[in-house]
């Protein structure tokens, strides 16, 4: 581990794991924000987690949508809001980041060598810039059970798959099974629900949303 005053570089979640785990068991408050549910695995909900829970602990955890496509890690995300953390979807672009009790920020960095490195943060200015942060883009987020509904009600998947494949509309609505005014309705609503004014431009957000 390399010390810099107050702001601390690890490589790994082991070692992330053995320099914060007793902040994670102290902690009251925690706000994650991440592109997935792998980056902290170390933050995964526990049983000790959920007795903090019990106990008026505060857990925030936003994701990007990419979540929403693989069954499991959606009911994942559910049993994390059945617990008591409440859960959001942003399509923005996240710094993956933890922050603890408001004064420990914990940065997710690159992998090098197969390694991903971390950023241990207790600077009150730096923490403070990285809260701010994380307030907006949880401000502009979704909650779960809104976006998912959203989601699976209009078959995002499916249409931003159609779209992905290049085909006409009239194919598309073919393969779903849908008239052709209904596909161009539900296009129209899954570029709403990405913030997209082209097909084009839906498409892009979706794959660095990590959807296609």
């Amino acid at each position: 581990m390399e010390k810099v005053t107050d702001v601390v570089m690890v490589r790994g979640e082991a070692e992330l794991f053995e320099r914060t785990a007793h902040l994670f068991e102290a902690a009251t408050e925690i706000s994650c924000a991440a592109r997935d549910l792998h980056t902290w695995s170390v933050a995964q909900p526990t049983t000790t987690e959920r007795e903090h829970s019990m106990r008026g602990m505060t857990v925030r955890k936003m994701y990007q949508p990419a979540v929403l496509l693989d069954p499991t890690l959606a009911g994942h995300l559910r049993h994390m809001a059945d617990n008591g953390a409440r859960i959001r979807i942003t399509e923005r672009e996240v710094n993956e980041t933890i922050i603890l009790d408001r004064r420990i920020a914990i940065v997710a960095g690159d992998h090098v060598g197969g390694v991903r490195g971390y950023t241990v943060i207790s600077s009150p200015a730096l923490v403070q810039g990285i809260q701010s942060l994380f307030e907006a883009a949880w401000h502009g987020a979704t909650d779960l059970e809104a976006y998912q509904a959203r989601f699976t009600e209009l078959g995002a998947r499916e249409i931003l798959e159609q779209l992905a494949s290049g085909c006409k509309d009239e194919t598309a609505a073919r393969v779903l099974g849908v008239s052709l005014r209904t596909y161009r309705r539900r296009v129209a609503e899954v570029m709403e629900l990405l913030g997209a004014s082209s097909r084009f431009q839906a498409g892009a957000r979706a794959r660095e949303a990590g959807l296609l």
